[in-house]
């Protein structure tokens, strides 16, 4: 079986703390949805929009040092929009091991637009 290879992978740093020292949940939801168009590019060259992102329930924080993993796929393609599933773990390192923490997960909606931004139907790849 091979390994899955995230869309994206970003360390969090010090910058994208909060208050109380753990990750802010916006900087989560941001990279959500970047990786979820990384997922959508990869159907066509179109310039997309996201129109929704639903059900972000956050089970475990993020901590600076986390290494973080956005895995995505494909849930439906349809005439002019994309629906990803994004999902979110945590890599952690202490204690001369390392561990993989489930943090979220996400469907992304996202939208083909042409100059305009006007939904237009997808160009396949």
């Amino acid at each position: 079986m091979s390994e899955r290879v995230p869309a994206i992978k970003v360390l969090l740093l010090p910058k994208d703390t909060n208050g109380h020292g753990t990750i802010f949940g916006g900087v989560i939801l941001s990279h959500i949805d970047l990786a979820s168009a990384v997922e959508a590019r990869k159907h066509g060259p179109n310039r997309y929009v996201t129109k929704a992102m639903r059900e972000v329930e956050f089970h475990a924080p993020v901590f600076v040092g986390d290494i973080v993993n956005f895995h995505t796929s494909t849930v439906r393609v349809g005439r002019t929009s994309i629906t990803v599933q994004v999902h979110v773990e945590a890599e952690r390192w202490g204690a001369g091991h390392g561990e993989t923490v489930p943090v979220t997960q996400a469907e992304v909606v996202l939208v083909a637009v042409d100059e305009k931004g006007e939904p237009t139907p997808l160009r396949q790849a």
